[in-house]
Protein backbone atom coordinates (compact mmCIF):
# COMPACT_ATOMS: atom_id res chain seq x y z
CA UNK A 1 0.00 0.00 0.00
CA UNK A 2 2.98 2.44 0.61
CA UNK A 3 3.75 2.11 -2.89
CA UNK A 4 1.32 2.37 -4.28
CA UNK A 5 1.13 5.84 -2.93
CA UNK A 6 5.10 6.64 -3.63
CA UNK A 7 5.19 9.33 -6.38
CA UNK A 8 8.49 9.78 -6.73
CA UNK A 9 9.99 10.08 -10.09
CA UNK A 10 6.51 11.50 -11.47
CA UNK A 11 5.49 14.81 -12.39
CA UNK A 12 2.02 16.51 -11.12
CA UNK A 13 0.47 19.64 -12.34
CA UNK A 14 -1.63 21.56 -9.80
CA UNK A 15 -3.29 24.86 -11.30
CA UNK A 16 -3.51 27.56 -8.26
CA UNK A 17 -1.13 25.13 -6.26
CA UNK A 18 0.23 27.82 -4.26
CA UNK A 19 -2.29 28.96 -1.60
CA UNK A 20 -5.67 27.42 -0.20
CA UNK A 21 -7.00 24.15 -1.33
CA UNK A 22 -4.27 24.00 -4.32
CA UNK A 23 -1.16 24.45 -1.74
CA UNK A 24 -2.64 21.26 0.61
CA UNK A 25 -2.99 19.20 -2.56
CA UNK A 26 0.84 20.44 -3.61
CA UNK A 27 1.92 19.78 -0.40
CA UNK A 28 0.78 15.91 -0.06
CA UNK A 29 2.07 15.35 -3.76
CA UNK A 30 5.07 16.60 -2.28
CA UNK A 31 5.17 14.38 0.71
CA UNK A 32 4.84 11.29 -1.44
CA UNK A 33 8.11 12.27 -3.23
CA UNK A 34 6.70 13.75 -6.80
CA UNK A 35 7.72 16.74 -8.66
CA UNK A 36 5.01 19.17 -8.22
CA UNK A 37 4.80 22.47 -10.56
CA UNK A 38 2.35 24.71 -10.00
CA UNK A 39 0.84 27.79 -11.55
CA UNK A 40 -1.21 31.12 -11.07
CA UNK A 41 -1.05 34.43 -12.26
CA UNK A 42 1.48 35.52 -9.60
CA UNK A 43 3.67 33.96 -7.54
CA UNK A 44 3.09 32.84 -4.38
CA UNK A 45 5.02 34.54 -1.10
CA UNK A 46 6.74 31.05 -0.33
CA UNK A 47 6.51 27.79 -2.76
CA UNK A 48 4.75 24.70 -0.98
CA UNK A 49 7.95 22.56 0.53
CA UNK A 50 8.75 19.50 2.14
CA UNK A 51 12.13 18.35 3.84
CA UNK A 52 13.68 20.32 1.57
CA UNK A 53 12.03 19.90 -1.97
CA UNK A 54 9.75 23.07 -3.18
CA UNK A 55 7.11 22.71 -5.82
CA UNK A 56 8.52 24.72 -8.82
CA UNK A 57 6.24 27.51 -9.69
CA UNK A 58 5.80 28.70 -13.48
CA UNK A 59 3.46 32.23 -14.01
CA UNK A 60 0.15 31.35 -15.83
CA UNK A 61 -3.64 32.46 -16.66
CA UNK A 62 -5.28 29.77 -17.18
CA UNK A 63 -7.78 31.59 -18.85
CA UNK A 64 -5.14 31.89 -21.83
CA UNK A 65 -4.89 29.36 -24.14
CA UNK A 66 -1.47 30.55 -25.66
CA UNK A 67 -0.17 30.52 -22.44
CA UNK A 68 -1.40 27.37 -21.03
CA UNK A 69 0.32 25.66 -24.46
CA UNK A 70 3.45 27.78 -23.37
CA UNK A 71 3.09 25.67 -19.95
CA UNK A 72 2.52 22.94 -21.15
CA UNK A 73 5.59 23.07 -23.53
CA UNK A 74 7.99 24.00 -21.32
CA UNK A 75 7.07 21.07 -18.81
CA UNK A 76 7.61 18.11 -21.20
CA UNK A 77 10.79 20.07 -21.99
CA UNK A 78 12.05 20.51 -18.76
CA UNK A 79 10.74 17.33 -17.33
CA UNK A 80 9.79 14.93 -20.30
CA UNK A 81 6.37 13.87 -18.74
CA UNK A 82 3.16 14.79 -17.18
CA UNK A 83 2.02 11.83 -15.05
CA UNK A 84 -1.09 13.91 -13.07
CA UNK A 85 -2.69 17.44 -13.63
CA UNK A 86 -5.04 18.57 -10.81
CA UNK A 87 -7.59 21.31 -12.11
CA UNK A 88 -7.52 23.74 -8.96
CA UNK A 89 -7.78 26.60 -9.84
CA UNK A 90 -10.87 28.41 -9.98
CA UNK A 91 -13.84 30.20 -7.10
CA UNK A 92 -16.19 32.90 -7.75
CA UNK A 93 -16.98 36.38 -5.90
CA UNK A 94 -20.46 36.77 -4.64
CA UNK A 95 -23.07 38.68 -6.96
CA UNK A 96 -26.57 38.71 -7.74
CA UNK A 97 -27.78 36.93 -10.25
CA UNK A 98 -30.21 39.43 -11.54
CA UNK A 99 -27.40 42.12 -12.15
CA UNK A 100 -24.83 40.24 -12.76
CA UNK A 101 -23.00 41.12 -15.77
CA UNK A 102 -22.87 38.90 -18.97
CA UNK A 103 -18.90 39.58 -19.10
CA UNK A 104 -18.84 38.80 -14.63
CA UNK A 105 -20.92 35.88 -15.61
CA UNK A 106 -18.71 34.78 -18.85
CA UNK A 107 -15.19 34.92 -16.84
CA UNK A 108 -16.86 32.71 -13.99
CA UNK A 109 -17.74 30.05 -16.42
CA UNK A 110 -14.14 30.66 -18.56
CA UNK A 111 -12.53 30.30 -15.32
CA UNK A 112 -14.06 27.13 -14.07
CA UNK A 113 -15.00 25.27 -16.84
CA UNK A 114 -13.57 26.41 -20.35
CA UNK A 115 -10.30 26.79 -18.85
CA UNK A 116 -10.11 22.94 -17.20
CA UNK A 117 -11.27 22.11 -20.50
CA UNK A 118 -8.43 23.10 -22.60
CA UNK A 119 -5.96 22.41 -20.25
CA UNK A 120 -7.44 18.68 -19.74
CA UNK A 121 -7.24 18.72 -24.03
CA UNK A 122 -3.63 19.74 -23.84
CA UNK A 123 -2.33 17.34 -20.45
CA UNK A 124 -4.34 14.42 -22.30
CA UNK A 125 -2.05 15.34 -25.86
CA UNK A 126 0.78 14.68 -23.32
CA UNK A 127 -0.30 11.72 -21.27
CA UNK A 128 -1.70 9.74 -24.50
CA UNK A 129 2.09 9.48 -25.66
CA UNK A 130 3.37 8.02 -22.57
CA UNK A 131 3.23 4.25 -22.07
CA UNK A 132 1.89 4.40 -18.73
CA UNK A 133 -0.89 7.14 -19.77
CA UNK A 134 -2.22 9.77 -16.64
CA UNK A 135 -4.56 10.65 -14.44
CA UNK A 136 -6.83 13.94 -14.60
CA UNK A 137 -8.64 15.02 -11.29
CA UNK A 138 -10.55 17.95 -11.77
CA UNK A 139 -11.41 19.87 -8.21
CA UNK A 140 -15.23 20.62 -8.49
CA UNK A 141 -17.66 21.93 -5.58
CA UNK A 142 -20.96 20.61 -3.73
CA UNK A 143 -22.03 23.86 -5.36
CA UNK A 144 -22.22 21.87 -8.61
CA UNK A 145 -25.20 20.18 -6.96
CA UNK A 146 -26.78 21.29 -4.52
CA UNK A 147 -28.75 25.60 -4.75
CA UNK A 148 -25.75 28.11 -5.22
CA UNK A 149 -27.36 31.30 -4.48
CA UNK A 150 -24.61 34.04 -5.03
CA UNK A 151 -22.76 32.32 -6.91
CA UNK A 152 -25.38 31.05 -9.46
CA UNK A 153 -22.42 30.98 -12.47
CA UNK A 154 -19.93 29.35 -10.50
CA UNK A 155 -22.54 26.47 -9.74
CA UNK A 156 -23.45 26.12 -13.22
CA UNK A 157 -19.95 26.03 -14.23
CA UNK A 158 -18.78 23.27 -11.65
CA UNK A 159 -21.98 21.23 -12.56
CA UNK A 160 -20.66 21.51 -16.33
CA UNK A 161 -17.62 20.15 -15.31
CA UNK A 162 -18.53 17.06 -13.61
CA UNK A 163 -20.47 15.96 -16.95
CA UNK A 164 -17.21 17.26 -18.96
CA UNK A 165 -15.15 14.45 -16.15
CA UNK A 166 -17.51 11.81 -17.37
CA UNK A 167 -17.44 12.33 -21.06
CA UNK A 168 -13.44 12.70 -20.94
CA UNK A 169 -13.51 9.34 -19.32
CA UNK A 170 -15.10 7.96 -21.69
CA UNK A 171 -13.13 9.15 -24.76
CA UNK A 172 -9.90 9.39 -23.70
CA UNK A 173 -9.82 5.49 -21.73
CA UNK A 174 -7.93 3.30 -21.27
CA UNK A 175 -4.43 5.13 -21.50
CA UNK A 176 -6.22 8.69 -19.25
CA UNK A 177 -8.63 8.83 -16.26
CA UNK A 178 -10.44 11.60 -15.06
CA UNK A 179 -11.64 11.63 -12.07
CA UNK A 180 -13.75 14.53 -9.50
CA UNK A 181 -13.50 15.57 -6.11
CA UNK A 182 -16.30 17.60 -5.15
CA UNK A 183 -15.03 19.45 -2.00
CA UNK A 184 -17.44 20.10 0.79
CA UNK A 185 -16.76 23.26 3.06
CA UNK A 186 -13.08 24.29 3.39
CA UNK A 187 -11.45 26.12 6.19
CA UNK A 188 -8.31 27.76 4.48
CA UNK A 189 -6.54 30.98 5.63
CA UNK A 190 -9.06 33.04 4.13
CA UNK A 191 -12.44 31.47 5.43
CA UNK A 192 -13.64 33.84 7.32
CA UNK A 193 -14.14 35.78 3.59
CA UNK A 194 -16.74 33.42 3.16
CA UNK A 195 -17.90 32.18 6.71
CA UNK A 196 -17.66 35.20 9.18
CA UNK A 197 -15.79 35.45 12.29
CA UNK A 198 -14.10 32.47 14.22
CA UNK A 199 -17.80 31.83 15.75
CA UNK A 200 -19.45 31.64 12.60
CA UNK A 201 -16.88 29.06 10.99
CA UNK A 202 -17.73 27.21 14.38
CA UNK A 203 -21.11 27.02 13.98
CA UNK A 204 -20.79 26.36 10.33
CA UNK A 205 -18.90 22.89 11.09
CA UNK A 206 -21.48 22.07 13.91
CA UNK A 207 -23.84 21.96 10.93
CA UNK A 208 -21.55 19.23 8.83
CA UNK A 209 -22.36 15.28 10.37
CA UNK A 210 -18.50 15.30 10.88
CA UNK A 211 -18.34 18.22 12.71
CA UNK A 212 -15.56 19.82 11.46
CA UNK A 213 -15.16 21.85 8.25
CA UNK A 214 -12.65 20.45 5.34
CA UNK A 215 -8.79 21.06 5.45
CA UNK A 216 -6.87 21.69 2.46
CA UNK A 217 -4.94 17.94 2.79
CA UNK A 218 -8.20 16.54 3.32
CA UNK A 219 -8.87 17.06 -0.38
CA UNK A 220 -5.00 16.85 -1.22
CA UNK A 221 -5.68 12.59 -0.08
CA UNK A 222 -8.60 12.51 -2.43
CA UNK A 223 -6.25 13.18 -4.83
CA UNK A 224 -3.28 10.98 -3.78
CA UNK A 225 -6.01 8.19 -4.18
CA UNK A 226 -7.23 9.19 -7.61
CA UNK A 227 -4.04 9.81 -9.04
CA UNK A 228 -2.21 6.74 -7.68
CA UNK A 229 -2.30 2.69 -8.66
CA UNK A 230 -4.91 2.24 -5.71
CA UNK A 231 -7.71 3.58 -8.38
CA UNK A 232 -6.04 2.22 -11.16
CA UNK A 233 -10.32 0.74 -12.03
CA UNK A 234 -11.89 4.00 -11.25
CA UNK A 235 -12.35 6.73 -14.01
CA UNK A 236 -15.25 9.18 -14.40
CA UNK A 237 -16.05 9.23 -10.34
CA UNK A 238 -16.91 12.01 -8.42
CA UNK A 239 -15.14 11.50 -5.16
CA UNK A 240 -17.54 13.71 -2.63
CA UNK A 241 -15.47 15.19 0.13
CA UNK A 242 -17.76 17.06 2.44
CA UNK A 243 -17.84 15.14 5.99
CA UNK A 244 -21.30 13.88 5.41
CA UNK A 245 -22.83 16.86 3.34
CA UNK A 246 -25.38 19.44 5.05
CA UNK A 247 -28.40 18.58 6.79
CA UNK A 248 -31.91 19.60 4.78
CA UNK A 249 -33.05 22.80 6.16
CA UNK A 250 -36.37 21.63 6.89
CA UNK A 251 -35.28 19.67 9.63
CA UNK A 252 -34.27 22.72 11.91
CA UNK A 253 -37.51 24.70 10.80
CA UNK A 254 -39.49 21.47 11.86
CA UNK A 255 -37.27 21.68 15.09
CA UNK A 256 -36.19 18.08 13.98
CA UNK A 257 -33.02 16.59 15.62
Amino acid sequence: MGDALDFSGKLVLVTGGGKGVGRGISLRFLEQGAEVVICGRQAPESLPEHEGRSAHFTPCDVRDIEQLQGMLDDIVERFGRLDVLVNNAGGAPHADAATASPRFSESIIRLNLLAPLNLCQLANQVMQRQPEGGAIINICSVSAVRPSPGTAAYGAAKAGLLNLTRSLAVEWAPKVRVNAVTAGLILTEQAELHYGNADSVARVAAGIPLQRMATPEDIGDACLYLASPLSSYVSGADICVHGGGEKPAFLEAAGVN
